[in-house]
């Protein structure tokens, strides 16, 4: 059961539980929700709780509680029953998702639902073309200009029929406004919402001239695919850091009725909760992370789109709006961090190059050691192995290339 603020859980079943036949629910329930009236609680269909005659035969029935109890003397006084305490043991249904996890909001994002419960959907209205309508109406004005002048022509001759052809002339001309007034005109891409003295009576979707009744009020919505890029908002994302975020949202209307009678300004109400949803979803992940497991901002951002699709998908649901694509088209760090953070990213990659050529360079100097040795060029001691294996890491390793050195050492000392 949902609340009309979007949260899960009922808080005029609890009220009602609670304070009994006086308790009252504060809002209207959503559509297909029972209504909460104060009434005692169910467990389910069918079934209610127990009476208080019940109750009260269960109490005294109870050890303790009969005529020789105790010490014998004096009757025994059945307790009053209890019935805040009863009243209250029926809980609200729990939404029963699971917590969600460090970097994984919840799977269904809020959606946000009328209080009056959705009651107004699009449905055809029924208009035939205007062609012939608009040929009828020319038809007749031309006809009542004709018939006004000879009528009044004819009446200051004084004659009786030029009083009657006035009269007529003058109900031409009227249903020729009338039908005037009822044809309609729809573009590609628009649709048409009739309204009868506040009713809504239908939508008419077909483009081209259409009739209707005279007496409707006719509003045009625009049925195109529609771009809305937002400012760049300044949020921080789930590490706390300062970080600036963009989005652009790919919508069109779906139900003409909802867009027009369930929220205010349909446009703008698609605008602020496509801002609301992308500080969500930058709250809800972190710019950068170092742990595979963990989603990011700019690590994931194909799954990172999809939720935020999905969430104002939900959001601008109840106003007949259908989300095409959302995209996040700005994502970096807040001026008065973007320093640091390109310090330590900086700083992350040179450890792991530092990382990948030290392991490069110790396979090179077993590889080299091995092949010294395997092939009988010189037999190294441990003294001289230790000294190759230092030259070739600092060589391997250094940024800048090695000046050699050649030892003379050995040589004059063989020649003494």
């Amino acid at each position: 059961m949902t609340n009309p603020n979007g949260h899960y859980g009922s808080q005029g079943a609890q009220s009602a539980s609670i304070g009994g036949s006086e308790a009252t629910a504060q809002y209207g329930p959503p559509a297909g929700a029972q209504a909460n009236t104060g009434a005692p609680p169910h467990h389910g269909e069918g079934s209610p709780l127990p009476s208080t005659r019940r109750s009260r035969r269960h109490l005294e029935q109870a050890p303790g509680s009969g005529p020789g109890a105790g010490s014998g003397a004096g009757p025994a006084v059945s307790p009053a029953p209890a019935r805040g305490p009863r009243r209250s043991s029926v809980q609200a249904p729990d939404s029963g998702r699971p917590p969600a996890g460090p970097g994984q909001p919840n799977s269904a994002p809020t959606r946000i639902v009328s209080p009056d419960g959705e009651r107004v959907r699009e449905k055809p209205a029924g208009g035939v073309s205007g062609y012939f309508a608009i040929v009828g109406a020319i038809v007749l004005l031309l006809a009542a200009v004709l018939m006004g002048i000879i009528g009044f022509v004819m009446s200051f001759a004084q004659v009786a029929v030029g009083v009657v052809l006035f009269v007529i002339a003058v109900l031409c001309f009227i249903a020729s406004m009338f039908l005037f007034r009822g044809c309609t005109s729809v573009a590609p891409g628009h649709a048409v919402v009739l309204q009868l003295y506040g009713k809504y009576v239908g939508t008419v979707r077909q483009s081209g001239l259409r009739f209707v009744n005279p007496f409707y009020t006719k509003d045009q919505i625009s049925t195109r695919i529609r771009n809305h890029e937002t400012s760049t908002l300044k949020v921080n994302d789930l590490d706390g850091n300062p970080i600036e975020i963009g989005a652009v949202v790919v919508w069109q209307v779906r139900d003409t009725a909802q867009a027009m009678f369930e929220v205010d300004d349909f446009e703008e109400f698609v605008a602020i909760q496509a801002e609301t949803a992308v500080r969500h979803i930058a709250n809800s992940y972190a710019y950068d992370s170092s742990d595979p497991h963990r989603m990011s901002l700019r690590d994931n951002a194909d799954e990172i789109t999809s939720r935020l699709s999905d969430e104002v998908a939900a959001r601008v649901m109840a106003a007949g709006v259908t989300v095409i694509e959302s995209r996040i088209t700005q994502l970096a760090y807040a001026p008065e961090i973007a320093r640091a953070m390109l310090q330590r990213q900086q700083a992350t990659a040179v450890v792991a190059a530092r990382q990948l050529i030290v392991e490069g360079a110790v396979g090179m100097v077993e590889t080299a050691i091995e092949e010294i040795e395997g092939r009988q060029i010189v037999r190294l001691g441990q003294s001289e192995r230790s000294d190759l294996v230092s030259n070739l890491m600092i060589v391997l390793c250094g940024d800048q290339a090695a000046q050699p050195t050649i030892s003379t050492t050995r040589n004059q000392q063989s020649a003494s």
